[in-house]
């Protein structure tokens, strides 16, 4: 799990979800874009909601690694979602990198929990 710090606060989501999310930011500062991204956290007291992030050139987003007692929140659709549009911002029209839910984190309201092996961002796709 990691903990994403946005805006003074601070919020708990699955690995996979907090590597596409920085990864989609990435993509989007790069293209002077913004998005409004909806990714599944867990409260202090276990429970599953969502929160909506601002995200692209001027946003201040830190995630840490950090260690739970709980499942791990897994979303692939949302982290599959999240890398292609990762991918057509840095590539529109064009060859797309091979970027996988493995190189970034789940995200999305349709989340599940799972193990997870600690991967996360590989650094060879940017």
């Amino acid at each position: 799990m990691q903990i994403i710090v946005y805006a003074g606060d601070t919020y708990l989501t699955g690995d996979e979800i907090a590597d596409a999310l920085l990864a989609y930011s990435r993509a989007l500062g790069d293209d002077d874009r913004a998005e409004v991204v909806e990714i599944p956290v867990q409260e202090d007291d276990g429970e599953i909601t969502t929160a909506k992030f601002l995200i692209g050139p001027a946003s201040q987003i830190v995630a840490k690694a950090t260690s739970t007692d709980g499942p791990e929140l897994e979303d692939p659709d949302l982290v599959e979602r999240l890398l292609r549009l990762a991918r057509s911002v840095e590539s529109p029209g064009g060859e797309t990198s091979e970027m996988t839910r493995e190189d970034f984190s789940d995200v999305g309201p349709d989340y599940e929990t799972g193990h997870h092996d600690g991967e996360g961002f590989d650094e060879r796709s940017r």
